[in-house]
């Protein structure tokens, strides 16, 4: 994840909308590997979502840190924990994880209704080939 300042996205509009951040969001998760020589820690996929509310507030131009942090990872880490035994085969997929943590992360920001989430994921898990493939097309290199 980059740590330079982004500029406050708006939320999107649509489901596409939604898609073509998410993959933006996990692309920027990815980038937390760039400090993996420092921090002598490379984060897999398999474990990108734990970034996700942190990508959440930095999309949308909040603090990293602090009281906002704690409640969007509380409510998307507690939601995943609680989904992970319903959908085990839905959530070992990492780019779907990282979707699920990071709609309930703006669940718990109150930016967005727990119905929209449960639209919003139903569209990412119906579309998850485009969102591979946008994913592919964000990535550096």
């Amino acid at each position: 994840m980059s740590l330079k300042k982004v500029t406050k996205r708006p939320l999107p509009k649509s489901n596409k909308g939604w898609l073509k951040e998410i993959a933006d969001a996990y692309i920027d998760a990815l980038g937390v590997n760039a400090f993996a020589e420092i921090t002598e820690t490379i984060v897999g996929n398999e474990d990108l979502f734990h970034l996700a509310p942190s990508v959440c507030l930095k999309f949308r131009g909040m603090k990293l840190a602090g009281p906002k942090l704690k409640t969007a990872t509380e409510a998307a880490l507690t939601s995943y924990v609680a989904t992970k035994d319903l959908e085990p085969e839905l959530l070992s997929r990492p780019h779907i994880a990282f979707a699920f943590c990071y709609m309930g992360a703006h669940f718990g920001l109150d930016l967005i209704e727990g119905s929209k989430v449960e639209r919003i994921m139903d569209f990412v898990v119906d579309h998850e080939q485009d969102l591979l493939q946008m994913m592919l097309e964000a990535a550096p290199g």
